[in-house]
């Protein structure tokens, strides 16, 4: 399977084994980004996908491509407007990465998903919620955004977007009327940005790590203030969607070992419910391949 993984930073593709390991020498990447022109982008994807099909084995047949893209995207015609690349708006990224698959020699069905829940699915297959059949995977970095699967079956929506839960807005921790979603809360910038507002020196989540190691006062604040909305949100969504597990990753995740104590506190005020609040969080159980295992998911899955 052809894994290709189109973000904000960076796209990376891979070929990946049906037991969800990637191919040694098969994974390629290139820089995105907002100072990339809409055309630069689109040969950072057909670069990636041409190399990447350059190691498939002599005599094996490609069973198929998963994409996964930061959205929101439209999962019928394969495109996506992501929202940190505004000169990608309703780009076809499926037919992008087919065409470069087809020029390689390989015509083989691609399917396109959001980022979410490709990294869900990677965490439901050989991650930290594997075999688990209502569950969400979250990944709070530069932003958050999530995925879920319900009844064993991937919750996508009508349009692919489904588990947008940055998006979700959580009152209480902004002043009125400013914007209240969970990623302007509680990912990484945001989070650095509000302890900068307040007198903080650093510049970076790694700084404001090393703070909070060191028991800085504003440092704590943040944390303690991003790890409550984010108990918050998963309690609303664990009383929506009655969820056993909420598996966790993403840079910002490992700021500290004492987030996921403040989300399962927050989990535990604001669940109104017990069958909410008797949810399960775990931290990530995969490494920094977890995005192209969770495309390549879609084809194992065939989503």
């Amino acid at each position: 399977m052809l894994a290709v993984d189109f973000g904000g930073t960076k796209v990376e593709s891979a070929l990946v084994r049906d037991d969800g390991t990637l191919v040694d020498g098969s994974r390629f990447r290139r820089p995105t980004g907002r100072d990339r022109s809409a055309s630069e982008l689109a040969d950072a994807v057909a670069a990636v996908v041409t190399a990447s099909l350059q190691r498939v084995p002599a005599g094996t047949p490609l069973r198929g491509i998963g994409i996964g893209a930061a959205g929101p995207i439209d999962r019928e015609r394969g495109r996506v407007s992501p929202v940190n690349l505004p000169v990608w708006r309703d780009f076809p990224l499926r037919e992008t990465v087919a065409t470069a698959a087809r020029e390689a020699g390989y015509d083989a069905p691609s399917v396109l998903r959001l980022d979410g829940l490709c990294i869900t699915l990677a965490e439901n297959w050989v991650g930290a919620g594997r075999g688990i059949d209502n569950m969400m995977g979250m990944i709070v970095s530069t932003g958050v955004g999530g995925g879920v699967i319900s009844g064993g079956a991937v919750v996508a929506g009508f349009s692919g977007n489904a588990g947008h839960i940055g998006q979700l807005e959580v009152p209480g921790f902004t002043e009125p009327d400013a914007p209240c979603t969970l990623e302007e809360i509680a990912a990484g910038p945001h989070t650095v940005a509000w302890a900068r507002e307040r007198g903080f020196k650093g510049e970076t989540g790694e700084d404001l790590a090393k703070a909070y190691a060191q028991s800085d006062r504003i440092a704590v604040a943040a944390v303690t203030r991003s790890g409550t909305a984010i108990g918050r949100a998963i309690a609303s969504v664990s009383t929506l969607l009655d969820l056993e597990v909420v598996v966790i990753g993403g840079g910002f995740s490992l700021v500290t070992p004492d987030l996921f104590d403040i989300i399962r506190a927050a989990i535990d005020r604001y669940s109104r419910f017990d069958y909410a609040r008797r949810v399960e969080v775990r931290p990530t159980g995969l490494d920094a391949d977890g995005p192209l295992i969770g495309a390549a998911a879609l084809v194992y899955r065939s989503i």
